[in-house]
């Protein structure tokens, strides 16, 4: 099962997972409005839309594989054959008259390590019609989500709203002043939180089957998941607030190794050890440090900092909480008091995520390469 598992899952172990394109929208006095973007072109340029959790999702795949591979000048050859239709996904509308964009900047990086996505950079620059008073920004789906930002002059956000299904945003004022109210901003991270485990969090998801996996007893298991969302929690907070930072390239191999370990204690034991929610606790200030890299993105304004920041975490929370429901529907409530469910529940789903978590390190430690 083990073997099955790693073999079919080779070709999505390197896919990325669909980030939003960042859009910081200004207007700049002189008569024009300025789009600053970075995002993934090569997800853009294959079309893998919103409906995907990650890039193997998409029939397009094999084509993004092909685009990550391209040097700077072959992702800019790429891009400008698809910029009419680039610029025909982008859309800032004042009233009910469209603004023309044209593409007046584009930086790509370097290949680099192929196993985490690249960010390119696209500066688009339109004409404000005159007497225009607001405008509102749309994204194509079928690029993939999308979080539209109004930077205020202290470098700060005074609105960041995160778009996945082509629809415009609220009409964002010329001169500024449009915020959203706690409560939306509230209930926006909930989805936000919720989405980045079901179904995109992959390695937060089976972290969590590993913890159900050993004992799906009720109250040991909401200890180990109070624990581990209280120590994500703490961390995301900190992170947000600039006070630790670790880079990707140290912590996304450090949560595959969480993963390892859950999945050798529950081959090595048939009970919960008294110590085992504190090493939960731990590995949740890892996943805590992986989960601030989309609020990074986002941009939470220091208004809302306190009512996006809960709700992000409950969002996890209701996420996390799915699967532990998953899992006892699927396997959980009829067969965790039968004699044969660690031999053939437990110990080989834990050979089977450890193998897949193991060789997720071995890819994010760059070994594979």
């Amino acid at each position: 099962m083990a073997l099955l598992l790693v073999a079919t899952s080779a070709a999505s172990i390197r896919a990325h997972e669909i980030r939003p394109a960042i859009v910081d929208l200004t207007f700049p006095g002189d008569g024009t409005v300025r789009l600053d973007m970075s995002l993934i072109l090569e997800a853009a340029l294959s079309e893998i839309g919103v409906e995907h959790a990650d890039t193997d999702d998409s029939p397009n795949a094999q084509r993004y594989d092909e685009l990550r591979l391209l040097d700077e000048a072959g992702l800019a050859a790429e891009f400008d054959r698809f910029e009419v239709r680039f610029l025909e996904g982008v859309r800032l509308v004042a009233g009910q008259e469209s603004i023309p964009l044209a593409v007046v900047e584009a930086g790509f990086e370097p290949v680099g390590d192929t196993d985490f996505a690249r960010l390119s950079r696209i500066t688009l620059v339109g004409p404000l019609p005159p007497g225009a008073t607001e405008v509102s920004y749309s994204f194509d789906p079928a690029f993939g989500p999308s979080v539209v930002r109004v930077p205020d002059t202290e470098g700060a956000y005074s609105y960041s709203v995160y778009l996945d299904d082509g629809s415009p945003s609220a009409p964002i004022p010329v001169e500024g002043g449009l915020t959203l109210s706690a409560g939306q901003v509230f209930i926006d991270y909930i989805g936000i939180g919720f989405t980045h485990i079901v179904p995109k969090g992959l390695d937060h998801i089976l972290f969590v089957v590993g913890l159900f996996l050993l004992s799906p007893r009720l109250k040991p298991l909401l200890i180990q998941i109070t624990a581990f969302t209280v120590a994500h929690s703490v961390t995301l907070a900190l992170a947000m607030l600039g006070v630790i930072s670790l880079p990707a390239s140290i912590v996304e191999p450090m949560i595959a190794l969480s993963i390892v370990y859950i999945a050798i204690e529950n081959l090595a034991t048939n009970r919960l050890s008294p110590w085992r929610p504190f090493v939960v606790f731990g590995f949740g200030l890892l996943h805590g440090l992986g989960f601030a890299g989309v609020l990074t993105e986002f941009g939470l304004t220091p208004t809302h900092f306190v009512s996006g920041l809960i709700g992000f975490n409950v969002g996890v929370e209701a996420g996390q909480l799915a699967v532990v429901a998953a899992c006892y529907a699927l396997f959980g409530a009829w067969f965790s008091d039968k004699s044969w469910y660690r031999a053939r529940i437990t110990m080989p789903m834990s050979l089977a995520i450890g193998c897949l978590a193991l060789w997720w390190v071995v890819e994010r430690t760059g070994l594979a390469a």
